[in-house]
C-alpha cells in the first residue's frame, strides 16, 4: 500500500484564502501562498488549490497564484474550479500544477475527461466529487460548488469517471465540510470500494482520530485538510506523528527551511 498523502486544501475567491461551511458563509482568512508556504515548510506532502467561484463567473484566477507559489513550494500542487476544456488544463499544468481537479465540466461533458487523460495522462487528471447524502445509504453527486443537483450516484459517478480516465477521485463531503465533526466514512468507504483509483477524503477533519477512521474505516488513500490548519487547531506535523504512531505510513519528510 502507498503511503498516506496529507494533503492541505486552499479554497479560493479572488486573490484571498476563504473558509466556509459546507461551502457556504465564506470567510476571508489571507493570502493562499502565505499559508501555502506554511505548510510546505511544515512538511505538507501535497497543496490543493481550489477556486470556488470559478463555475459560477466562468472564469478561473488561480493560475498566477500558482505561478507563484511554485517559487518557493516543491511539492505537488494540484488545481480545480472552472477548468472548463482542454485549453484550461493546459493552462493550468503549465502554470505549474501537476494535476487537475474537474467538477462541473466533467458532468456537464463527460467526455473531458477521456480526452484530458489521453492528452495529459490520467495521472493528472483528478474527479472531483462533491457529494450530499440522500435519504437511505446513498449519495448524490452535486456541482457548481455544492449548489446544484446533478442527479447522478455519487458512486456510480465515481466509477463512471474512473473508466473515462480519471487517475484519481477527490472526494468531498457537502454535508462535513467545514463542521469539524469527522469524515462521513461510509461515504469515502463506498467510493473507495467502488474505485482502483487512490481516493482523497475531504470535508470534516477536526480531530486526529478522524484522519484514523477515515483511512483504517473508509479506505482514503490521503487527507485533505483546510479548517484545522487554518486555524490552527492541528498542525501539520500533529498530523503526521499522530499518523506514523497509528502505522499508517506517512512519508519522511526532510527539514525544508
Amino acid at each position: 500500500m502507498a503511503d498516506l498523502r496529507l494533503i492541505a486544501r486552499l479554497d479560493i475567491k479572488g486573490s484571498h484564502l476563504i473558509k466556509g461551511v459546507q461551502l457556504e458563509g465564506v470567510r476571508k482568512i489571507g493570502d493562499p501562498n502565505v499559508f501555502a508556504k506554511k505548510y510546505y515548510d511544515s512538511g505538507i506532502d501535497e497543496i490543493l488549490y481550489t477556486d470556488n467561484v470559478a463555475s459560477l463567473y466562468g472564469r478561473n484566477s488561480l493560475f498566477d497564484i500558482i505561478r507563484q507559489a511554485t517559487r518557493d513550494i516543491f511539492v505537488p500542487m494540484t488545481v480545480g474550479g472552472g477548468l472548463r476544456n482542454l485549453q484550461d488544463v493546459e493552462t493550468a499544468l503549465r502554470s505549474g500544477a501537476d494535476k487537475v481537479a474537474i467538477n462541473t465540466a466533467a458532468i456537464q461533458e463527460p467526455g473531458l475527461i477521456a480526452e484530458a487523460s489521453r492528452k495529459f495522462g490520467s495521472q493528472c487528471i483528478v474527479l472531483s466529487i462533491q457529494a450530499k447524502m440522500n435519504a437511505g445509504d446513498s449519495w448524490e453527486a452535486y456541482c457548481e460548488n455544492g449548489r446544484e443537483h446533478t442527479g447522478l450516484d455519487a458512486v456510480q459517478w465515481a466509477v463512471k469517471g474512473v473508466e473515462l480516465g480519471a487517475g484519481e477521485i477527490l472526494l468531498t463531503s457537502v454535508d462535513r465540510e467545514g463542521t469539524c465533526k469527522g469524515f462521513d466514512v461510509d461515504l469515502v468507504k463506498a467510493v473507495s470500494r467502488a474505485v482502483s483509483v487512490p481516493v482523497i477524503a475531504s470535508g470534516g477533519m477536526g480531530r486526529l482520530e478522524d484522519l484514523r477512521d477515515v483511512v483504517c474505516g473508509g479506505g482514503a488513500d490521503a487527507v485533505a485538510m483546510a479548517h484545522v490548519l487554518h486555524y490552527g487547531k492541528l498542525s501539520v506535523s500533529d498530523v503526521r506523528c499522530y499518523a506514523s504512531k497509528q502505522g499508517l505510513g506517512v512519508r519522511s519528510v526532510v527539514n525544508r527551511i
